[in-house]
């Protein structure tokens, strides 16, 4: 079936809209950060740097790594970039751009995020490494799209009901990322839930001169345990990426510096050698 140019749209030159760019410009592997000023901080890493573009805050950069395909790319924040992203990532890989039909062989893409976070337990130190079992929303994004096998209907009806969950607050969702990309490259880091919030500052409990409506969500957060599975950290984006990893077929792993503890209050100093070390980790096992 042939998709409507309304519904997947192309710049003139018959790049995908938001990413400006064209099936050949990205690789099986891609390394997704928020920040686009991130993207060259991973890049500076790959053996050649072949392609660069950029679109608002979609910077995109392919190389090689020790002889393979690499691409580095920016989301920008939240769940919502997350969408534009990965329809028009997963549009790229199996999508025939010219025809506009899906194409006949399915192509699987390896997304790797790179983050920072802020740590919901109290025995995660600030700078700690954490991997992501699970992806679990807070944004509501995927209640958009049909899905199937792969979520866990189960935790998040535990989760519910452990927090009282706010009838007007988007329903959560919880997704498993790829436990092949977990053991080749987040194996020795902390492991858990990551929950990704649609905001910063209120959907993470944060008070600054607005006063809260669920004030005390987020010890009911930490305090949350479904057979051993607990909720580390929090972020905005690994949920939605875990989430279309599913129902598109990709493969998706985050791991994230922790550059705050939420129940200690503490805060980094300097995160950003702890991010490099990150980021030269991911490298050195993504091959």
């Amino acid at each position: 079936m042939k998709i409507p140019a309304s519904e997947l749209p192309l710049q003139q030159g018959g790049q995908i809209y938001h990413l400006g760019i064209g099936p050949e410009d990205i690789a099986d592997y891609i390394i997704v950060v928020g920040d686009p000023g991130r993207v060259p901080a991973v890049s500076k890493y790959f053996d050649t740097v072949d392609f660069k573009h950029q679109n608002r805050e979609l910077l995109t950069h392919t190389g090689t790594l020790r002889g393979k395909r690499i691409t580095a790319l920016s989301t920008g924040m939240g769940t919502d970039n997350i969408d534009i992203v990965m329809n028009e990532l997963d549009a790229l890989a199996n999508i025939d751009l010219n025809t506009m039909e899906e194409k006949k062989e399915h192509r699987t893409l390896n997304i790797i995020r790179i983050g920072t976070c802020g740590a919901l337990q109290a025995d995660i130190p600030v700078h700690s490494f954490i991997a992501a079992e699970y992806g679990f929303g807070f944004d509501g994004l995927m209640h958009f799209y049909q899905h199937g096998a792969g979520f866990d209907e189960e935790i998040v009806d535990a989760f519910v009901k452990h927090t009282g969950w706010g009838e007007r607050l988007p329903y959560p969702y919880c997704v498993k990322g790829s436990q092949e990309l977990m053991d080749r490259i987040g194996f020795d880091m902390v492991h858990g839930v990551t929950a990704s919030a649609p905001g910063f500052f209120g959907p993470q409990g944060r008070k600054v001169r607005v006063g809260l409506n669920f004030p005390d969500m987020n010890s009911k957060i930490d305090s949350f345990n479904f057979n051993g599975k607990r909720i580390t950290n929090l972020e905005m984006e690994t949920s939605a990426l875990y989430g279309f990893g599913q129902i598109f077929g990709h493969n998706m792993f985050t791991a994230c510096v922790a550059v705050a503890n939420r129940v200690t209050f503490d805060f980094s100093k300097d995160y950003h050698p702890y991010v490099d070390k990150l980021i030269q980790t991911v490298l050195e096992r993504i091959f």
